[in-house]
C-alpha cells in the first residue's frame, strides 16, 4: 500500500538516539552508530521522531510499503521494552487516532491489542493533502460557531482593538541578547512561531508578566539556538521556562532545544514546562519536562 513512513538520511544522523526515545513503536534503533528503521510495519508514519532529531536527518515520505501492523508492533514493543513501553505505545495509538480512547484498558497486558481497527488503518486526518509531514498537511478548521463576516478594513477602525501584553523587543531567538534586562526576574516563554495565529488568547494566557522568545524548530536555522538560550537561562532570577509548541510532531524540536538549553545553563533549580496547543488554539496539555 502507499502510505506515509519515515526515511532516515544516515549522512546527517549523528547517532544521538533522541528519535529512539521519541518512537513509541520501537521502530527505530541505533545500529553501528546510526538510526535505522527496524521494520516498515512497525512505523505508523505519524512522525513523533521528526521533531526530536537535532540534525534534520528524519523526514516523512509517501511510498509503497507494507501497512502499519498494530498487533505485531505491540508485540515487538512488549518484547523490547516491557510493560512501560506497551503503556507508551497504547497512549500513542490513541493520540495518533489509530485506537479508540478505551485503549488504555489494555495497558500493562502485552497480549491484548489496544486497537480494534484493521492493522493498516490510517487516522482520518491523514487523508488531507499537503505532503507527508503532519505539520504541512492541509487542514480546514471548523469554527465552533457560525463564521462571522470579515472585519472591515481601511481607516475606520481604531489603531488597537485589544491590549498587547508584549513588554519587550526584539523577540526572535536570532535577535535577542541573553543579557537583555527584560529577561531578569521573569518566567521565560519559548514560543513557536505559529502559536500567535492559532491561539486567540495567547497574550493574556502566556505573555502577561513574562518575557518571550520566538522560533521555529523546523524552518529556522537553529544552529546556536540551544547555546543562546542556555546563556539566557543561566540568569539566576529566571524561575521557569515555558515551551509553547503546536501539536504537530516537528514542533517537538522546540522542546528538545529548550531541554538542551537548560542543560547548558548549568542550573539544577530551573523549572521547564511544555505546553502543547491544538491547531485550533486549545491547550491540549501542560506538564513539567526534564532536561
Amino acid at each position: 500500500m502507499k502510505r506515509n513512513i519515515i526515511t532516515i538520511d544516515e549522512d546527517k544522523c549523528n547517532g544521538c538516539g533522541d528519535c529512539v526515545v521519541a518512537c513509541a513503536e520501537s521502530a527505530i534503533q541505533i545500529i553501528d552508530g546510526k538510526a535505522k528503521l527496524v521494520k516498515e510495519q512497525y512505523c505508523d508514519g505519524m512522525g513523533d521522531c521528526l521533531g526530536e532529531c537535532p540534525t534534520g536527518a528524519i523526514k516523512i515520505e509517501e511510498r509503497e510499503v507494507p501497512g502499519f501492523d498494530a498487533a505485531a508492533t505491540r508485540t515487538h514493543v512488549a518484547q523490547t521494552g516491557g510493560v512501560a513501553a506497551v503503556k507508551k505505545f497504547d497512549e500513542a495509538t490513541v493520540r495518533h487516532g489509530l485506537a479508540p480512547a478505551t485503549a488504555a484498558a489494555g495497558v500493562g497486558d502485552p497480549g491484548k491489542l489496544a486497537s480494534t481497527r484493521p492493522a493498516t488503518a490510517q487516522p482520518a486526518h491523514h487523508q488531507h493533502g499537503g505532503g507527508g509531514c503532519p505539520g504541512s498537511r492541509m487542514r480546514t478548521m471548523q469554527p465552533s460557531a457560525p463564521a462571522a463576516a470579515p472585519t472591515p478594513g481601511g481607516s475606520g477602525l481604531p489603531p488597537k482593538l485589544n491590549p498587547s501584553e508584549l513588554a519587550q523587543w526584539p523577540v526572535q531567538i536570532h535577535l535577542v541578547s541573553p543579557q537583555a534586562p527584560y529577561f531578569k526576574g521573569k518566567e521565560l516563554v519559548i514560543m513557536n512561531t505559529c502559536g500567535g495565529l492559532a491561539s486567540a488568547d495567547l497574550h493574556w494566557r502566556f505573555l502577561r508578566g513574562r518575557s518571550v522568545v520566538v522560533g521555529c524548530p523546523k524552518l529556522d536555522r537553529t544552529e546556536g539556538y540551544a547555546e543562546k538560550l542556555g546563556a539566557l537561562l543561566a540568569e539566576p532570577t529566571i524561575p521557569k521556562a515555558l515551551v509553547v509548541r503546536m501539536e504537530v510532531p516537528c514542533c517537538g524540536g522546540l522542546t528538545a532545544i529548550a531541554q538542551e538549553a537548560v542543560r547548558l545553563s548549568g542550573r539544577a533549580d530551573l523549572i521547564l514546562e511544555e505546553v502543547t496547543l491544538a491547531l485550533s488554539g486549545e491547550v491540549l496539555s501542560q506538564e513539567e519536562v526534564t532536561p
